[in-house]
């Protein structure tokens, strides 16, 4: 039986108070570690999003843990490994194994031609969920990379790691031609061409139940209800866009109403984008409880891409911070 509007409401603010509570935590905990205060967002709302308990020792034993499991210069002893810790927090129930098998997955992309850095670490957290990985996964996911760098060479770079593993994952051929499609129908339909349009084409394409046409008439819908509800829809939005396009009738004054209430805190009110990323992670991941959905391939894929937004944005904002670090001691 569906909820009642009221339970509904309920619910989503249960979720906010709790992701300003971890935030808060994790504030006065790291106050010294972490830079930058959106870093410290995104890795609460790991725990909202998974709708996962958070114990801040246990927390904080699992960042440990990374740090002294990882080579003096990696970054992983970054900011990064903050997100890290809590993905194998909320994933897993022995995170220093499949810390283990993270790095692991990580030496296998090296080996087949991927660049170190922190994007690769998060190719490897993408797919490190599956119970069993292919072994040719790596190589499937280097190849499909050099042909989206083909088709726009001076848009991707190593930040479409990620992307390139799940969508090598799907095994489907041509896809290369398919994220075209998405991304020349989108440009035509008035979405600026650029990064930001290319991610939303990556996430669009991931959606196996439902055809380009559809997913591409829901992004439309979704774009222009968000910008009814008074909100300036700049490229930076677009892969939020697409993840609302896998929620059929997402109702975008929800979203506004999220978004309202993240910027009227106090803490937030200054991180406006984040929080846009913020409100519609929480209202699609509150959508994955439905019972129609639950139950499908789906909720998996969107519960990827969730993480995936997450963890790229932090991966951004940690490569920001060694960048100002080196500035600093030059």
């Amino acid at each position: 039986m569906n909820q009642s509007f009221k339970d509904v409401i309920t619910m989503m603010q249960n979720q906010i108070n709790q992701y300003e509570d971890i935030y808060t935590t994790l504030k006065k905990r790291l106050r010294w570690q972490v830079s930058d205060h959106q870093v410290l967002m995104l890795t609460a709302s790991i725990y909202c999003t998974n709708d996962h308990p958070f114990d801040v020792e246990r927390f904080m034993g699992i960042s440990e843990m990374i740090k002294k499991e990882s080579g003096m210069f990696s970054h992983m002893k970054s900011q990064l490994r903050f997100s890290c810790a809590a993905l194998l927090d909320v994933k897993t129930e022995g995170p220093h194994l499949q810390f283990e098998r993270l790095q692991s997955l990580y030496n296998r992309l090296i080996e087949a031609g991927f660049k170190k850095g922190v994007y690769t670490h998060l190719a490897a957290l993408a797919v490190l969920g599956e119970e069993e990985i292919d072994p040719d996964l790596p190589e499937r996911a280097l190849t499909l990379y050099k042909r989206m760098a083909k088709e726009h060479l001076f848009l991707t770079g190593h930040s479409d790691y990620p992307f390139a593993m799940l969508l090598a994952k799907k095994g489907q051929e041509n896809i290369v031609d398919y994220i075209e499609t998405f991304y020349d129908q989108l440009n035509h339909e008035g979405f600026r061409k650029g990064n930001d349009l290319q991610t939303m084409s990556h996430i669009l394409s991931l959606q196996e139940e439902e055809g380009p046409e559809v997913m591409i008439s829901r992004a439309l819908r979704i774009h222009d209800a968000l910008r009814s509800e008074g909100i300036r829809m700049k490229p930076a939005y677009y892969p939020q866009v697409a993840l609302l396009s896998f929620v059929k009738d997402a109702d975008c004054g929800r979203i506004r109403s999220i978004w309202d209430n993240l910027n009227s805190i106090k803490a937030f009110k200054w991180h406006k984008d984040v929080n846009f990323m913020m409100a519609v992670n929480f209202y699609v991941s509150h959508h994955l409880e439905d019972a129609s959905l639950a139950q499908t391939s789906l909720s998996t894929t969107i519960e990827t891409l969730i993480q995936a937004q997450q963890t790229a944005m932090i991966a951004t904002l940690s490569a920001s911070a060694v960048i100002t670090s080196s500035s600093n001691d030059s």
